[in-house]
């Protein structure tokens, strides 16, 4: 089972989601930023680093939201860990993505995101989990 992390940024009512580059596994799908843990990272360490390397922010990692497991067809199966990011030094930068966009939670289901991300699109959408 390989972990991923994932940070829930938030800002006036909308979200921060990136699109995958075209030269790259599941190309063009939209993601919240975040990626593996390495070998003895907790998950929120994981994901701390992992938001420095792509949006170049140093982050307060906050609540775990929503956890979930996915299998995409031919790779390992993933544990999923969705975090609320309480704040965040620095600017963000696109450091690893085709595009972001800030979206409001009721638009996050129109694009084309991650299939193993859509469970949690669909409980923001219909209010059972609140980004607060």
């Amino acid at each position: 089972m390989i972990e991923v992390t994932a940070g829930l940024l938030v800002r006036g009512g909308q979200v921060l989601a990136c699109q995958r580059r075209a030269d790259g596994h599941h190309p063009l799908k939209w993601e919240f930023p975040g990626g593996k843990t390495e070998p003895g990272e907790t998950a929120a360490a994981g994901l701390r680093r992992e938001l420095g390397e792509e949006l170049g922010i140093d982050a307060d990692i906050g609540r775990e939201l929503w956890r979930t497991r996915h299998h995409y067809p031919g790779r390992e199966p993933l544990e999923l860990s969705f975090f609320l990011v309480a704040g965040y030094r620095g600017t963000i930068e696109n450091r690893a993505f085709a595009q972001m966009r800030w979206v409001a939670v009721e638009e996050l289901a129109a694009l084309d995101f991650l299939d193993g991300d859509r469970e949690l699109i669909a409980k923001l959408g219909h209010g059972e989990l609140r980004l607060e």
